[in-house]
């Protein structure tokens, strides 16, 4: 080969590169990011296998595998890892162009897989292009997604799902990310749903300088009482004294078209979701059925009572409430395959739901093999017996100095009609943060939507899908702060078609819920395309495409309460009670 040939190749390499470090910078630039060069590895991947990041980590931690494989059609170093004693890691790395960006994943449920899974990032360019490095933990375990909480067994393990994993994931991976290419990752970012969202938070409140910015969805930050006395007040309620079910799913189109019907209109919008639940007014004995009256189009006196409990949520005959919330108005359909069985012969899927966690994670003492649901009691003792784990469990924390301070940036987000968390939660917990961190401070680095219609973590009623990185992203690396969402209708199966949140186990319900069949319930509701942040609602102007963001405008909130309930565990959300744990016998006991 001659020299002006050798010139000629090299010369077409360095266009070749400077094209895609253009396009790159073009791509980020139309999506208000930071314009970054893109970068190759410094190092094979097969050599990957060879690191020793242990003392980056602080605990023994070695690489599993390392290879060069195909995701979603872009070249990556695919590496499994393990942190002492059982936290495996997986993480993907791009062995073409680069873009400096850092993407850690939550696990929801009780986690115990490896999967790297990125919510509500469709339209997302540089998730879309392969230039993110990409992470997830099983969080020290391994078993099915829900599961029986076995895990609990171990408290290390317990410790390790509390917070541990996910901190030495996101220690390690950055090291491993330093070593690859030579600098480490110029912006850090965490997104997770459910318990995932419970990590986003731990993160912040626990690790702030861990990442940049994080999104946190339906966050299971009360996991003590979440886990505990949310659902086995569901499942008790709906479990009649002849253990079967007494609410089946075939009643749940009929109470949610009673419930729109009342509350619908009250932002005056007709369009089949309601904006703000909290300002509904409805009561299921409407629907009691008449001497004579077909019992399949009316509710029994004995579901009337129990759909009046189900929303209400838990309570002692004292009256103290033992939850900041339960399921919101309109949130009826998604509550098969929560708290409601397709039949009275099926057991109500919220008992297993709150039996894996009493039974092996939410108290010091594991009780004996044979607890069941109707050994749990509602009443302030027991409330009580929770604190203890409160320490290490919880991520209701509202200090987010340290986090702010470095710039941080929180994006909080939470469907209206989700079943599995009362999305009461995260009002409140934002209405604390404004309180600890300061209203102006907050307004600069914390942003919450409450999305009309959205299920748990994903599908619902109505336009539920949105971007949430790329908004998280530009309010990070360009200083725009997002104050409204466009929303879509989904065009791909929800999740509410797998029962538990996971990877083959999804969100919701084993089948739609009666009513919600893709392309029924989501294509009947107008197409309201824009979520404000919170306490703003979206008001449709009155003319030109509904789709267009364009045609909406902020709108005062119909609802004027208090945005943190009254309840026995408002004290929770308070500064300085997060604790480190160690192993002591058979449990975790967390520093005084």
């Amino acid at each position: 080969m001659s020299i002006r040939q050798s010139l000629s190749r090299a010369a077409r390499g360095l266009l070749a590169a400077v094209g895609l470090c253009l396009a790159a910078h073009a791509s980020a630039a139309q999506d208000g990011l930071a314009a970054l060069a893109t970068l190759k590895p410094v190092m094979d991947c097969a050599a990957v296998s060879q690191l020793d990041l242990s003392s980056a980590v602080g605990a023994a931690t070695r690489v599993v595998a390392a290879a060069s494989r195909q995701d979603e059609g872009h070249e990556v170093c695919e590496v499994k890892g393990e942190i002492a004693p059982h936290i495996t890691f997986l993480a993907r790395l791009p062995e073409q162009g680069w873009s400096q960006r850092y993407l850690q994943t939550g696990c929801g449920g009780l986690c115990g897989v490896l999967d790297i899974r990125a919510d509500h990032a469709e339209g997302c360019s540089v998730m879309g292009d392969g230039s993110l490095v990409l992470a997830s933990t099983d969080m020290g375990h391994q078993g099915k997604f829900m599961g029986d909480g076995e895990f609990g067994r171990d408290p290390q393990a317990r410790i390790d799902f509390a917070y541990r994993g996910v901190h030495l994931t996101a220690v390690a991976v950055q090291a491993l990310i330093k070593q690859f290419y030579g600098q480490p990752a110029r912006y850090r970012y965490f997104s997770g749903c459910s318990d995932g969202g419970r990590e986003a938070l731990m993160e912040a409140q626990r690790y702030p300088d861990d990442f940049d910015g994080i999104a946190a969805g339906a966050p299971a930050m009360n996991f003590q009482v979440q886990n505990s006395f949310y659902h086995a007040w569901q499942a008790r309620s709906n479990t009649g004294a002849d253990g079967k079910t007494i609410l089946t799913a075939d009643k749940l189109p009929m109470l949610h078209a009673a419930v729109l019907k009342a509350c619908d209109g009250i932002d005056g919008q007709v369009d089949g979701v309601i904006q703000d639940p909290r300002a509904c007014k409805f009561d299921p004995v409407v629907l009691r059925c008449t001497p004579g009256q077909d019992p399949h189009s009316c509710l029994t006196d004995a579901q009337v009572e129990t759909v009046r409990k189900l929303y209400a949520g838990p309570t002692d005959a004292a009256g103290h409430r033992f939850t900041a919330g339960g399921p919101q108005y309109g949130s009826e359909l998604a509550w098969q395959g929560v708290f409601v069985s397709g039949s009275p012969e099926e057991p109500v899927p919220s008992t297993f739901m709150a039996l894996g966690s009493l039974k092996n994670v939410i108290f010091p003492d594991r009780p004996v093999d044979s607890y069941g649901i109707n050994d749990f009691s509602f009443d302030v003792a027991t409330f009580e017996r929770l604190k203890p784990m409160h320490a290490m469990n919880d991520a209701t924390n509202p200090d987010l100095v340290a986090f702010v301070g470095h710039g941080g940036k929180l994006m909080l987000w939470h469907g209206w009609s989700d079943p599995h968390i009362s999305p009461l939660n995260t009002i409140a917990y934002y209405s604390a943060v404004k309180r600890v961190v300061g209203a102006a401070k907050a307004d600069e680095a914390v942003r919450l939507f409450v999305i009309p219609g959205l299920y748990h973590c994903g599908g619902g009623e109505g336009p539920v899908e949105f971007d949430l990185l790329t908004p998280l992203m530009r309010w990070v690396e360009s200083q725009h702060a997002p104050e409204q969402l466009t929303m879509s209708v989904p065009t791909h199966v929800p999740p509410w078609a797998k029962p538990d949140g996971g990877p083959s186990d999804g969100k919701g319900p084993s089948v739609p819920p009666p009513g919600a069949e893709v392309g029924k319930s989501m294509a009947r509701a107008p197409s309201r395309s824009v979520v404000f942040a919170y306490p703003a609602l979206s008001k449709y102007l009155g003319k030109g495409d509904r789709a267009d963001p364009a045609n909406y405008a902020k709108n005062s909130p119909a609802f004027k309460g208090s945005d943190d309930p009254q309840w026995e565990g408002a004290s929770l959300m308070t500064p300085g009670f997060q604790r480190n744990c160690q192993v002591d016998g058979d449990k975790p006991v967390c520093d005084r």
